[in-house]
């Protein structure tokens, strides 16, 4: 269901997961409407910079010396399919960049929340309400989700600000998510600028159990009124 929601000053972050130029340049992990995606994170962090709202940066790096993975895709060259951490495509795309005094914090895995000390750190400094944005929607975004809630944090998630490698798997991701965000919400970025400034919103809130059913026919209907 809708329902009127605003977030207390000082108890919210903004949380930007894997918006890396491998999304934009890399042909085998390209982000659906990627340059719309960057556009609206932009506005997220604007506001959150105008509000005093702390901002922490993700980045996925995959380290096949460090990390004990049996069973990761790797290319003819030993390395990893994706993210490695010699390919300068994991790089932040450098309009969503952090600056000066935003953490910019490395995983990796799918999570941000999953282990390390990000959790504790930001529930710490007092934050309630986490501001998700960022890439693979049905992956890393729905991952860290789950486990910021796990955590004890509401999660106000920005569903146009968010996304996949097609419209239908960014689509049904969030549907999926929307479905099991208890104590948090869905919106647009026109939304979560609002709230960030201190506005009351009206945004979707999960009522019972699995409300959205969506089928192939109505998924993309539903998404849309979220």
């Amino acid at each position: 269901m809708k329902a009127p929601i605003a977030i207390k000053r000082g108890t919210v972050a903004a949380i930007f997961i894997d918006l890396q130029e491998e999304h934009r340049q890399d042909p085998r992990y390209l982000v659906d409407g990627f340059a719309e995606i960057l556009a609206n994170v932009q506005r997220l962090q604007a506001a959150a910079r105008a509000n005093h709202v702390p901002l922490y940066h993700w980045a996925y790096i995959v380290d096949l010396d460090k990390q004990d993975r049996p069973f990761h895709p790797v290319g003819e060259d030993g390395k990893s399919a994706f993210s490695d951490k010699s390919d300068p495509l994991t790089e932040i795309c450098h309009e969503v960049a952090p600056i000066k005094g935003e953490a910019l914090l490395i995983k990796a895995e799918a999570s941000a929340f999953r282990s390390g000390p990000a959790a504790r750190d930001i529930k710490s400094a007092g934050v309630e309400w986490l501001v998700v944005s960022g890439v693979w929607t049905e992956a890393c975004i729905d991952a860290s989700v789950k486990d910021a809630v796990a955590k004890g944090f509401r999660v106000l998630l920005v569903k146009d600000a968010c996304g996949s490698g097609s419209a239908a798997m960014h689509q049904t991701g969030i549907l999926n998510l929307a479905n099991r965000l208890y104590g948090g919400a869905v919106t647009n970025t026109d939304g979560a600028c609002r709230l960030l400034a201190g506005e009351t919103v009206t945004a979707w809130q999960v009522e019972g159990s699995v409300p959205l059913r969506f089928s192939f026919d109505n998924a993309a209907a539903l998404y849309a009124d979220l």
